[in-house]
Order: C-alpha cells, then sequence, then structure tokens
C-alpha cells in the first residue's frame, strides 16, 4: 500500500511539474485551460523548419544523393544506428520516435541560439526555445514514458510486469519507482541544461557584450546537439529495456 501511494505522489509531482513558471509568460486561453502560447508559437516554427526541410531535401529524390537528400540520409542513418544499438534486432518500428524525439530537441535547442526570437515582442513574457520551458520537456519525457510501457505490453502481454519482482520481490518498491523517476530525470535534465545556457549567454552579454559571449553560444550548441542525442539515445534504451526485460 506505502508502494502504491509513493507512485501515486511521484506522478502527482511529475504532473504539478507542468504548472511551474520561470519568468513570465503569454497565455492563450483555450476553453478553460491556458496554455503557454509562446511555446506554442515557436514550437510550430520549429516542426514547420523540419517539414519544410524535408521536403525541399526528398521533393526529387535521386538514386545518388546529393545535397539535402544525402545529409537527411546521413541522419536517417545515424538514428536507425542509435535505435538499433540500444533496442536491438526489432529496432524498426521505433526508428520514427526516436528519430522525431531527436530531430525536435535537436532544432528546438538550436532554434534558441540562432534564431532572433528576443526581437519579437509579446504582450508577456519572451520568446525562447521550446525546450526552454518545463512543460515541452515534461511532454517529451511522458511520451517517452508511454512509449517504453507500450513497447513492452505489446510484445510481452502482463507478464511484461513481471519485471518489478526481478530478480527479488524485495526490490519491488525500488522497481516501481524507477518508472517514475525516468521521466523526471529526463525532464530536468533536458530543462536544465537549455536554460541553463541561456541564462549564461544572457548574462555574459549584458556583461562583456562583445567577443567573449561568442565561444560561450558555439559551446551551448555543441551542448544542445548533445542533449538531444543524450534524450533520444536514453528513450531508445528505456524502449530496449522494456523489451528485453532488465539488463
Amino acid at each position: 500500500m506505502n508502494v502504491l501511494l509513493c507512485s501515486i505522489n511521484a506522478l502527482k509531482d511529475l504532473y504539478d511539474i507542468s504548472g511551474v513558471e520561470v519568468g513570465q509568460h503569454f497565455y492563450w486561453k483555450i476553453g478553460s485551460f491556458e496554455v503557454h502560447g509562446q511555446v506554442l508559437i515557436t514550437s510550430w516554427v520549429v516542426i514547420a523548419i523540419l517539414l519544410g526541410s524535408a521536403t525541399i531535401a526528398v521533393r526529387n529524390p535521386q538514386t545518388i544523393p546529393t545535397g539535402g537528400q544525402n545529409f537527411f540520409e546521413y541522419v536517417l542513418e545515424f538514428i536507425r544506428d542509435v535505435s538499433k544499438t540500444q533496442i536491438g534486432e526489432e529496432y524498426g518500428p521505433w526508428v520514427p520516435f526516436i528519430g522525431t524525439m531527436f530531430l525536435f530537441i535537436f532544432v528546438s535547442n538550436w532554434s534558441g541560439a540562432l534564431l532572433p526570437w528576443k526581437l519579437i515582442e509579446l504582450p508577456h513574457g519572451e520568446l525562447a526555445a521550446p525546450t526552454n520551458d518545463i512543460n515541452t520537456t515534461v511532454a517529451l519525457a511522458l511520451l517517452t514514458s508511454m512509449a517504453y510501457f507500450y513497447a513492452g505490453l505489446s510484445k510481452k502481454g502482463l507478464s511484461y510486469f513481471g519485471k518489478y519482482i526481478q530478480p527479488t520481490p524485495i526490490l519491488l518498491p525500488i522497481n516501481i519507482l524507477e518508472d517514475f523517476t525516468k521521466p523526471l530525470s529526463l525532464s530536468f535534465r533536458l530543462f536544465g541544461n537549455i536554460l541553463a545556457d541561456e541564462l549564461v549567454v544572457v548574462v555574459l552579454v549584458s556583461l562583456v557584450p562583445l567577443v567573449v559571449p561568442i565561444p560561450v553560444m558555439f559551446l551551448g550548441l555543441f551542448t544542445s546537439g548533445i542533449q538531444a542525442l543524450i534524450f533520444a539515445t536514453l528513450a531508445a534504451a528505456y524502449i530496449g529495456e522494456s523489451m528485453e526485460g532488465h539488463h
């Protein structure tokens, strides 16, 4: 009973995180709900960049790829390698999910550094990378959780829940709490790194507005790419673990 209460409280805490506010926000009211308008705006821009780039690159596919087609095929091959390494031979159906996670987070992170969001004024708050908002990272983490639960249940059925008493029933509480800490760590890691990177750049620009912030901005681009890779790799690893059992 105590384990169940702890699990419910952990899930409730994760849900409550979506109400966390850092700075001011531009709200849109949709029915009885209030959503962060600036997050939706920047997310739509990121999605438009991804869809537009992919459409332009593959609108006239060649047998021997060149230019944009060659780049996107390289990215696809990279995502397939990551998925196969973490999931195993049954990685195929999960490549679109892992690829979507990686590309959305990668472009979102880079948009915070490369796009002049600050030039667009809003009634409240300001535009920034979508992953600079805890709501976005929590949503991505919860999608990952649903994905690995679905992967385990679709392959093993109800016997999937047998993993919670492996290797010994004594570890049942820890194994249950592990599934609630995974989305917490995923969301806070991504949110914290992107927020910290943007804050460091803002502070340095305000203190030393010329040469010094430039190396930090390049370092931020590198870190942003690494964070996208870490999130996608962990998502694939969790899916592979749920399909194969505890490693």
